[in-house]
């Protein structure tokens, strides 16, 4: 029993480091069959350890998800409630630009209404987009509760803006660049500056 477990374990270890490879070269569309060739198992063990695409996307990137969790507590300290946002949301567009088929993983999340809103179900709650929700809500939550961002803002509006700017940049010269310069324009808006309201 204690030799099945410890295969097991080896198995996974091996799938997940094949296909953090795979990831990377192909994004989301990586083949879970050539990730099992690779590893040396068969498409069942991989699909026993990971059900769907998704579960293993999302293992792939747990430990980016981590570390996007652990900035948003760090930043739920900074003295300035908007910039703390836009931080950890800048953060999140260059992960999500640098890492292939991150944005892809979190385009699967469904649209919340509320900030923090509650995960439909259990394996909801373990997502990549329900983990970055808990984290960013608290920095979102302060913000709104200080007027530092516009009223009515969800997280979903935040996690739509970083995946549209990483899908739309990825296949850029120099996607980093020019996400960042979007993710500017989305922050700072069109107009150069405030212009006088027009007269009656």
């Amino acid at each position: 029993m204690t030799g099945q477990r410890s295969d097991a374990r080896r198995n996974y270890s091996r799938i997940l480091a094949v296909a953090e490879a795979e990831v990377a070269r192909h994004g989301a569309a990586a083949s879970l069959e050539q990730v099992a060739r690779t590893a040396g198992v068969g498409s069942a063990t991989v699909r026993r350890h990971f059900p769907t695409r998704q579960a293993l996307l999302e293992a792939v990137f747990q430990e980016r998800i981590q570390a996007l969790c652990e900035r948003a507590d760090q930043l739920s300290r900074a003295d300035d409630s908007r910039a703390a946002l836009l931080d950890w949301l800048h953060d999140l567009v260059r992960y999500a630009v640098s890492a292939r088929g991150l944005a892809d993983v979190l385009t699967y999340e469904p649209p919340t209404d509320v900030p923090a809103a509650e995960p439909a179900d259990a394996q909801a709650q373990h997502s990549c987009g329900a983990v970055l929700e808990s984290a960013a809500t608290p920095l979102l939550r302060r913000a709104l509760r200080e007027e530092a961002v516009r009223p009515g803002v969800t997280f979903h509006d935040l996690l739509t803006l970083a995946v549209g700017i990483a899908l739309a940049t990825e296949h850029h010269v120099e996607p980093a660049v020019q996400a960042d310069r979007l993710f500017t324009l989305t922050v700072e808006g069109l107009s150069p500056s405030p212009r006088p309201l027009p007269r009656p």
